[in-house]
């Protein structure tokens, strides 16, 4: 099949579009080419170029989706082939933004299984076709037939439906408060006069601090608000048979699948101030990739805690949490760390006032000694582990506090590691990884500073339960198949007696 002839054009535009950034470079750089006539003259020039090479791609490009693989033949100068196994084929997406709706074409996304970036692109197919190869690639994937997949069609349920409210709270709890650090950088430049009105720099400083941090943050509420609402305008979350379908975005459509088949964990998200307007958002990780890098982005992008919860336990169905701590000497190790680090601080605020001509109230950073403690406790405080028959579920972090259920059959790996300084503590780190975590030193899920002896016996648990769990489901699976067969059976002669 050839992708859609609107294609060659739309392909030319972006192209020509993409130029810009040369163009506006060299404008600058050299005024003689600064004159309308000149850009018109090269923009032309350009657009006629890729419209020439856009057709002779349109022409080469085939697809043919066939019971096993997409198969994509392509290239202008060299030839290319590939063959995507459709078993191998995660996550579906389509996207539409303002241009390629007005030419009424949309581009069809496919992951796969360990990738990190798209395996293949289809730029640009019919809306309809788009939505036939989404239908059709997950019909394949669950082994169905034509006949099976309309009889065991199930009409859609909407699960979630984001309001205006929560649209426009979603920009303020979607603040990163790591960027109010900046406020220590953007004082200087920002405001070097306000604070030349004041005799003391402490009290300059005093003054000076909170007007740059509340502007920092209104202008970040701002931006956040903007994404937020370019983002997820429109957000649906809905179920069908085994599949999550979302659809959101305002200047740019997404819409795509989530096959329930592929879930590898669940991610319960809350930040400081989501958890004080108790809400939380919802994030669904598979094989392929987390949708909160592309795609959905979040199964729930934010609503009421409650609601969130329940939401997760319709897709994985885990019980009521409730977490064990670790041990009270973790929270001695933080503290010691954070008082570490709250000494340095004064050591230099003292050698800053001693010896250089900044003279200020140096003492004043005594209060970090008792901010370590508290910091100790809160971070003590949002960890956690809870061992239930089929998941295992894993809290850490107190500025944005993360809560990941995995299922016992998805474990890739399950091991437990020391650090030097955990060993002098007796502790240990349970590291719980999946085909859709980050590998083993990056995002995956863990239980930070538990008991070593408390550890080794988790990492035997889960290991077990994973054998368990992949036994129990082989055999769920077989009896299904015994069920397709005998169904199919009955379908070809109702009247075996006859």
């Amino acid at each position: 099949m050839k992708l859609h002839p609107f294609s060659v054009p739309l392909r030319a535009i972006e192209s020509v579009i993409s130029l810009a950034w040369v163009l506006i470079i060299a404008i600058l750089g050299s005024p003689a080419l600064g004159g309308t006539s000149a850009v018109g003259v090269i923009v032309a020039a350009w657009f006629v170029i890729a419209l020439a090479y856009q057709l002779i791609y349109y022409q080469r490009f085939e697809y043919e989706l066939t019971a096993d693989t997409l198969d994509m033949a392509s290239g202008v100068i060299s030839r290319r082939r590939r063959e995507i196994p459709i078993q191998r084929v995660q996550n579906v997406d389509i996207s539409r933004n303002v241009l390629q709706r007005a030419f009424g074409v949309a581009q069809i996304n496919l992951e796969t299984a360990g990738g990190s970036s798209t395996e293949a692109s289809l730029r640009y197919v019919s809306v309809e076709e788009a939505q036939r190869l989404q239908s059709e690639i997950g019909r394949l994937k669950r082994g169905q037939t034509q006949r099976e997949a309309e009889r065991s069609a199930e009409p859609e349920q909407e699960l979630f439906s984001i309001t205006s409210k929560e649209l426009g709270l979603l920009g303020v709890v979607g603040i990163d408060l790591r960027l109010l650090s900046f406020v220590t950088v953007l004082l200087p430049v920002v405001s070097p006069s306000l604070r030349e009105q004041f005799a003391d720099p402490l009290v300059g400083l005093a003054v000076t601090a909170p007007l740059a941090a509340a502007a920092i943050v209104v202008v970040t509420a701002g931006i956040s608000g903007i994404l937020a609402v370019m983002n997820y305008y429109g957000f649906r979350l809905a179920r069908q048979n085994d599949e999550l379908l979302y659809e959101r975005g305002l200047l740019q459509r997404f819409s795509g699948a989530i096959p329930l088949s592929k879930v590898q964990t669940l991610t319960v998200s809350e930040n400081f101030i989501a958890r004080r307007l108790r809400y939380a958002s919802l994030a669904v990780e598979t094989a392929g990739y987390a949708p909160g890098d592309r795609g959905s982005e979040s199964a729930i992008p934010l609503a009421k805690r409650d609601r969130v919860f329940n939401l997760a336990q319709s897709v994985e169905d885990f019980t009521d949490v409730e977490f064990t701590r670790p041990p009270k000497r973790a929270r001695e190790r933080y503290a010691g760390r954070y008082s570490i680090i709250a000494l340095i601080a004064v050591i230099v605020a003292f050698g800053a006032d001693a010896y250089t001509d900044l003279t200020f109230a140096w003492y004043a950073t005594l209060a970090l000694f008792p901010l370590a403690a508290v910091a100790a406790h809160l971070k003590w405080l949002n960890l956690g582990y809870d061992v239930q028959s089929e998941y295992i579920v894993l809290r850490e972090g107190f500025w944005t506090r993360t809560i990941t259920v995995v299922p016992y059959y998805r474990v890739q790996t399950v091991l437990d590691s020391q650090t030097v300084f955990q060993r002098r503590r007796r502790l240990a780190t349970l590291v719980v990884d999946t085909a859709g975590s980050s590998g083993l030193t990056n995002r995956q899920p863990r239980a930070l500073d538990i008991d070593e002896e408390r550890a080794a016996e988790l990492r035997e648990e889960v290991a077990d339960k994973l054998q368990e769990m992949v036994a129990y489901r082989r055999e769920e699976r077989r009896e299904e198949r015994v069920e397709s067969m005998t169904a199919e059976l009955a379908d070809a002669d109702p009247n075996p007696g006859v």
